[in-house]
């Protein structure tokens, strides 16, 4: 089923080794930016991994790695062996390593300004006294891809954090030995910055509500006791470092006077929103086919119909419904405006409107709608798409990829022998399992991707402008870090791998491109499973 010749795969094969040591390289740059009285102990570790990954480059003839490799080993003399790194060199090394980072990066990350980058932009620090607990906590972290540094004294975490705040600290409570000094760390900390890092405590020992009010008062937002399950605490870890830009809220503004519709228009764009304004009430299907507002404005009394009847026809909509629809008007009648509302309106504001009112009206009204929409289209369990709002965005996709001439990938995959761990570990477990492949996902594709949650244990996933080569290249690399990602039950713990279909669009109807991708997965499947296959054209 796959229609890949040998020369192409080992192309691949040689291609993601050199993605991958290349980000070993930048792992171990982003540690001796994060701490630098520690790159001494890190420069032997950096050279070795450069001059590896020049070699690798070089083999396959993968110039653009091989050039920032050698340029980084170019200023290897300039730095003693067993010295710190001053910041002039540091600044003069930076330069090959932006090179690298660029080339290392997807060509289509590279076109896309809000992709998401190699690494995390700041780390995750672990201060545990239990040394054996906090290797594997750490493993299991990178293999999220979150950074991480360890730390084996409350000195060398002070002096980390005012170098570099980290996105969120694993704490013992009684770190470094005595009871209770692992919050005294902590209230040092935080008294040091002005927002609070979010801190998760650990106590293997002491869970009174003494302890618990101590560590929530000065930051802590988790709190393990007695027990460490890893995979909670990462889940845990994400929700505190997984951050997201939120959106502005699009605000659709009808009103036939365009002195109010400007000042609408000049509070909303200051409040952060994105206004789109008409005046003409004739034009309010083509606003709202161009636009998708997520909240309406409409003037009660204009010209030609009210906003009464304009309300009713954005409601006979389906996909409207749960719009906020919100009017303005002068009418001071409690009756009237009860009436208003009756007929699909939301809230009603009266003039002179206060500005403050206002956004804090639309805040409200959006960020509830918001939490409603995300109810109807995400899957409850992973937070992914469901099923039917994947195929909407599938089909969304194929049109601007028809639209623009852009290439478009489809993969389907699905976890190999699922029903195995449901049946040996429980459904809780299994639960767990889909929720950590959610996470994988998320943190490894870009924001442009769309993920989605197609049924029990398979997952869909839409990549747009992206070539099928590179489609490989990305699954084939998720796969390999999932299946080594060790998975806790209890006392023991599991590995768990996926087979993938890819199939690039063609230009067909996104049933169509199912079917194809799908098929690719059946040959994953039977081909031995943990595999990525392509669809034939």
């Amino acid at each position: 089923m796959n229609d890949q010749s040998p020369k192409d795969k080992l192309r691949q094969h040689f291609a993601r080794r050199v993605t991958t040591q290349a980000r070993v390289v930048l792992d171990i740059w982003q540690k001796i930016i994060d701490a630098p009285p520690t790159s001494a102990a890190l420069q032997t570790d950096l050279f070795a991994a450069t001059e590896k990954l020049v070699r690798y480059a070089l083999r396959f003839d993968m110039t653009a790695h091989a050039d920032a490799g050698l340029k980084l080993i170019e200023l290897r003399p300039h730095w003693p062996p067993g010295t710190e790194l001053d910041p002039a060199l540091m600044a003069r090394l930076q330069n090959p390593i932006d090179e690298l980072y660029r080339v290392t990066l997807r060509r289509t990350d590279q076109e896309c300004a809000d992709a998401l980058t190699v690494f995390r932009q700041a780390p995750v620090y672990v201060a545990l006294d239990n040394q054996e607990l906090m290797a594997r906590l750490i493993k299991q972290l990178e293999l999220f891809g979150f950074r991480t540094a360890a730390f084996t004294d409350a000195r060398s975490l002070l002096d980390a954090c005012a170098l570099h705040k980290p996105e969120t600290i694993v704490m013992d409570v009684n770190f470094g030995g005595a009871p209770g000094q692992g919050m005294s760390t902590v209230e040092q900390l935080q008294s040091r910055h002005e927002t609070p890092i979010p801190i998760i405590f650990i106590s293997e020992d002491d869970g009174t509500i003494e302890t618990r009010l101590r560590a929530s008062r000065c930051g802590g937002e988790e709190f393990f006791h007695p027990a460490v399950d890893p995979g909670q605490l990462i889940e845990k870890v994400e929700a505190y470092t997984h951050k997201t830009t939120v959106e502005p809220y699009r605000v659709l503004v009808l009103d036939d006077s365009r002195a109010q519709a400007k000042f609408l228009k000049n509070v909303l764009t200051r409040a952060g929103m994105t206004p789109y304004v008409i005046t003409d009430p004739m034009q309010i299907i083509h606003a709202l086919d161009e636009f998708s507002p997520e909240i309406i404005i409409l003037d009660m009394y204009m010209p030609g119909c009210t906003g009464m009847e304009i309300a009713q026809v954005i409601r006979q909509q389906d996909r409207l419904h749960s719009v906020p629809i919100i009017y303005l008007s002068a009418e001071e009648d409690i009756g009237k405006q009860l009436y208003a509302m009756s007929l699909g309106g939301d809230d009603f504001l009266t003039k002179p409107i206060d500005p403050k009112h206002l956004v804090a009206t639309l805040h409200n009204r959006g960020r509830r709608a918001r939490s409603l929409l995300a109810l109807m289209i995400r899957d409850s369990l992973t937070g992914l798409y469901n099923h039917t709002h994947t195929l909407h965005l599938l089909e969304q996709e194929i049109a601007k990829a028809r639209q623009n001439e852009q290439e478009l990938c489809f993969a389907m995959l699905d976890l190999d022998y699922f029903k195995r761990v449901n049946d040996s570990y429980g459904h809780p477990i299994g639960d767990r399992v889909l929720r950590s492949l959610s996470m994988f996902l998320k943190q490894r594709l870009r924001k442009t991707d769309h993920i989605g949650r197609y049924g029990g244990e398979e997952f869909a996933i839409i990549l747009p402008n992206t070539r099928e080569s590179d489609a490989v290249l990305v699954m084939d690399e998720i796969r390999e870090r999932f299946s080594a990602l060790q998975q806790p039950a209890g006392h023991r713990d599991f590995t768990v791998t996926f087979s993938c279909g890819i199939a690039s669009s063609r230009g067909e109807t996104s049933q169509a491109l199912c079917e194809r991708a799908d098929q690719a997965l059946y040959a994953a499947k039977a081909q031995g499973r943990n595999a990525v296959v392509t669809a034939p054209p």
